[in-house]
């Protein structure tokens, strides 16, 4: 259940802008599967805008965010410019759009958030039981693993990764590796400059280990 959950409630708020507020709030709260807080604002002036479908921002930010159960958000917060929308979804309790919407977001994920969503079912079916060719011709046509997925957070935007990938023919083989975190057109995070790191694998793995690393990083992209 919700934490907390706020809405703009303010005595100068016209009717427009309330409705909204209300419904916007219950519309999001669905989406979060707990939280410990939401604010909601939606400007609407005059409220006439609302019956042609028009608003003329949206603005929602929280704090322990968590989605579909098992990935969360230390903070997460967007906001929109003017939006069309359709008004009789209002009516009823929904918001639909329209057409889409251009928005600005920000969103902060803690070391231990990161570490969580690897262990999430949703990551982890991209992560185990991989039948790519690259892989397959290292385990002898067996699929292949990758599993204990860590992340340490670096300065400027570097991370250290550690890993074991369950090879048939080697056994568990340990990954160590070094990227930086980047962001392609604001949509997709990367995992860029990529390199491994031997000081922690035993010799006799490094050759192996810098392969599967390579491999890594792709499925990571």
């Amino acid at each position: 259940m919700l934490g907390g959950f706020t809405g703009t409630n303010n005595s100068g708020t016209d009717w427009g802008e309330q409705l909204l507020n209300t419904v916007a709030s219950k519309t999001i709260r669905h989406l979060f599967t707990t939280s410990e807080s939401v604010d909601v604002s939606v400007r609407c002036f005059p409220s006439s805008k609302l019956l042609q479908g028009s608003i003329d921002s949206f603005k929602m930010s929280g704090r322990g965010l968590v989605i579909r159960r098992e990935f969360r958000t230390e903070e997460m917060s967007f906001e929109t410019d003017a939006v069309s929308l359709d008004f009789s979804s209002v009516l009823q309790g929904k918001i639909s759009l329209k057409q889409p919407t251009q928005a600005i977001a920000q969103v902060i994920l803690t070391e231990a958030d990161i570490n969580q969503s690897f262990k999430a079912q949703l990551v982890r079916k991209r992560l185990e039981n991989l039948s790519t060719p690259g892989l397959t011709a290292l385990s002898g046509g067996a699929p292949v693993s990758f599993t204990e997925v860590q992340v340490q957070l670096q300065p400027n935007n570097g991370l250290r990764l550690f890993a074991k990938a369950d090879l048939p023919n080697y056994g568990i083989v340990p990954i160590s590796m070094t990227s930086t975190i980047g962001v392609e057109r604001r949509r997709r995070i990367l995992f860029k400059d990529s390199q491994f790191q031997p000081n922690e694998i035993p010799e006799s793995l490094q050759e192996i280990s810098r392969t599967l690393t390579v491999a890594l990083d792709d499925i990571l992209n």
